[in-house]
């Protein structure tokens, strides 16, 4: 994470705006903060910051009206933090332009992960190109989880990263490809292989082990499933 990363905190509650601001501060993050739509155009005006968290209901004026004056190249990312958790409202904000949408209260916990998150993906786009290097890493869901191809992060439902070594993240991926099918050990040798791959089967057995570990500790039992004399099958649907 970089030390100098700068975030602006948009909540007219001050209790809440100096509970992200003090947890985040503690994390290496720079924040600033301010109560409503019109303190955080004074505050862009006179600083860069690096990402936005964006409380939809206030007075005077809502995030979302807000959120339509971020729509330009040069903006900061924003998360969008909203009492009213519903389907639609998420959808109608992500659609507006957020980069992210949480419900409150939400665990600080969560928040930085989110935060993380969306900076990763901002961060692998190349700046000046309409290509496709210049959009977000992909992304694939399942069962509550995201992993993003590009970056090569996985992140369990509750928003946290799991840390997952190559072989794991290139067997997972293989998985992830090939959803709801049964493979074979030499299949995933093929799809997942490396550089460094090890080349007999057996070794496939221990990284689903410790994979399915991984996945566990997230609340994902039972994602990996052996198929006895065949090999293994990812049983989530994948999005």
């Amino acid at each position: 994470m970089d030390l100098a990363t700068s975030i602006l905190i948009v909540d007219d509650d001050p209790g809440i705006r100096n509970l992200m601001s003090s947890f985040l501060d503690k994390h290496g993050y720079h924040t600033d903060t301010a109560c409503d739509p019109i303190e955080m155009r004074e505050r862009l005006a006179q600083h860069r910051f690096d990402l936005i968290v964006l409380d939809v209901m206030m007075p005077r004026e809502d995030g979302l009206t807000a959120l339509r004056e971020l729509q330009r190249d040069d903006a900061p990312p924003v998360i969008m933090l909203s009492a009213v958790g519903t389907d639609v409202d998420r959808i109608v904000g992500l659609e507006m332009g957020a980069d992210d949408y949480l419900a409150k209260p939400c665990n600080p916990r969560e928040l930085l992960a989110r935060i993380r998150t969306v900076l990763r993906r901002r961060r692998v786009r190349t700046p000046g190109q309409n290509g496709p290097e210049s959009q977000p890493a992909d992304e694939k869901r399942f069962s509550g989880w995201r992993i993003h191809m590009g970056v090569r992060t996985l992140h369990d439902p509750a928003g946290e990263q799991v840390p997952l070594s190559d072989s794991e993240f290139r067997l997972l991926r293989a998985f992830v490809e090939h959803p709801r099918r049964v493979l074979t050990r030499d299949q995933l040798l093929d799809y997942s292989g490396g550089a460094d791959a090890e080349v007999y089967d057996r070794a496939i057995d221990v990284q689903v082990s410790r994979l399915r570990r991984k996945l566990a500790g997230g609340g994902g039992q039972d994602l990996i499933r052996t198929v006895r004399n065949e090999g293994y099958m990812f049983f989530p649907v994948v999005e």
